[in-house]
């Protein structure tokens, strides 16, 4: 019984793999990826990079981290790159560190600016959260604007301004932050007890 065994069930084992091959179903190695028409037409109209990351330094020392969703270069701009899901991080020289969050970027490199739009949110290591619709940035050196009006938690209170700059004035001082333009601030006193 054993012997019979012995040849019968690797002959099932082979039945039963041959069987596996026999029915499985083919496939054609040169059908398409299924793409929409609508994202082949935009990935070849423009160039694009999924999950872009990049990192430097100013030339006063500050680290800059940029990552992204999405990085496109429109065919007619020349240097000009549009980014989706923004998030900036700067680790300034002084200790402090900046992460910028915003839905898109536009950059231009030949004019060393980057435009931050659509719910920018800057928040600050010592606890300043500052929300904007638009930052204007240089890429080679500390200089973030709003033009527009800013509304920014603080540590003593919530603070409304007309306009913001954080810069580094001179080379070596402290960077500063700069409230202009009908500057309000609501001061709350439990804020500071905490």
């Amino acid at each position: 019984m054993v012997s019979l065994l012995k040849v019968l069930f690797p002959l099932l084992a082979l039945a039963l793999l041959s069987t596996l091959f026999l029915l499985s179903r083919v496939i054609d190695p040169e059908t398409a990826i299924p793409f929409a028409d609508k994202e082949i037409q935009d990935r070849l109209r423009d160039q694009q990079v999924t999950g872009p990351f990049f990192s430097g330094a100013t030339a006063n020392g500050d680290l800059i981290s940029f990552s992204a969703e999405k990085l496109t270069t429109p065919q007619n701009e020349v240097g000009a790159n549009r980014a989706e899901d923004v998030r900036v991080v700067m680790d300034l020289h002084g200790g402090t560190t900046l992460t910028l969050q915003a839905n898109v970027a536009h950059f231009e490199m030949p004019k060393d600016r980057a435009d931050l739009e659509g719910n920018v949110v800057i928040e600050t290591s010592n606890n300043y959260m500052i929300e904007s619709d638009r930052l204007t940035t240089q890429m080679t050196n500390l200089d973030v604007r709003s033009p527009g009006p800013v509304q920014a938690q603080t540590p003593i209170g919530t603070l409304n301004a007309g306009s913001m700059v954080i810069s580094t004035s001179n080379e070596g001082e402290a960077t500063q932050l700069i409230f202009k333009n009908g500057v309000k601030l609501i001061y709350d006193p439990k804020l500071v007890e905490e």
